[in-house]
């Protein structure tokens, strides 16, 4: 009996040995930059750099139509590195841009990606507002400022259940410092890369010309893989 036990628990032992490692989920690597947030791959042949401004509609297309391929096999399998740099070009980006990075930071693509898969439910909440309501935007100190339109268009409720209080997202938008911090740095990476509009796209340093969507980045994507899987001569 201990004979025939052994030999199935050493028979047991010897396939789990043998059974492939989990494949890693590149999607759970996470990295604050000195310019942005990446998610995926470090090292990967790809490498790129997303301009977004949170108020720019054709940013929040890009986001619902690259997913399926961008999110889940490309930073999935290991095959790119993507960093989401914020372009900043009115004040509901900066509070929108205060409120994603509010938080853990490893929190910060979930909640990106909240703000744009959500953009037509607050933005329209935005222009149901009058022109006196949005006065109270441009009004003020910067801590009232923030409030007003965190509160206007639903801030504290949608990140409530991201974990947030109303308080630590206060903290968060009242911080005058960090708001300036994020539109000098906003103007410094569009600098370096002469970035006009977004969506726009750094592929591997070189900014993408005339690329403003995920029909045509896709396409440069899958031409950039088939290069880096093709066998060296």
């Amino acid at each position: 009996m201990k004979t025939w036990l052994s030999a199935a628990l050493a028979a047991a032992l010897c396939g789990l040995a043998a059974a492939p490692a989990a494949a890693q989920n590149w999607n759970a690597t996470y990295e604050r930059t000195a310019t942005g947030h990446r998610i995926g791959n470090p090292d990967a042949d790809i490498q790129l750099i997303e301009y977004v401004s949170y108020t720019c509609p054709h940013c929040a297309h890009f986001e619902a139509e690259s997913e399926a391929e961008l999110r889940y096999v490309y930073v999935h399998e290991g095959q790119a590195g993507v960093e989401v740099r914020h372009l900043i070009r009115n004040i509901v980006d900066i509070a929108a841009a205060l409120s994603a990075e509010c938080g853990p930071e490893d929190a910060f693509y979930e909640n990106h990606r909240m703000f744009l898969n959500t953009q037509d439910e607050w933005m329209g909440r935005g222009r149901a507002l009058s022109q006196a309501q949005q006065a109270r935007w441009a009004a003020g100190d910067w801590g009232s400022r923030m409030r007003a339109i965190a509160s206007d268009l639903d801030f504290y409720e949608m990140m409530e259940p991201r974990g947030l209080s109303r308080s630590q997202l206060d903290a968060c938008l009242t911080d005058q410092a960090r708001a300036e911090r994020i539109v000098e740095q906003s103007e410094a990476n569009a600098a370096e890369f002469g970035v006009q509009g977004t969506p726009s796209f750094v592929l591997n340093g070189s900014l993408l010309d005339g690329v403003h969507s995920w029909p045509q980045l896709s396409q440069v994507l899958a031409a950039t893989r088939e290069m880096a899987l093709a066998p060296t001569q």
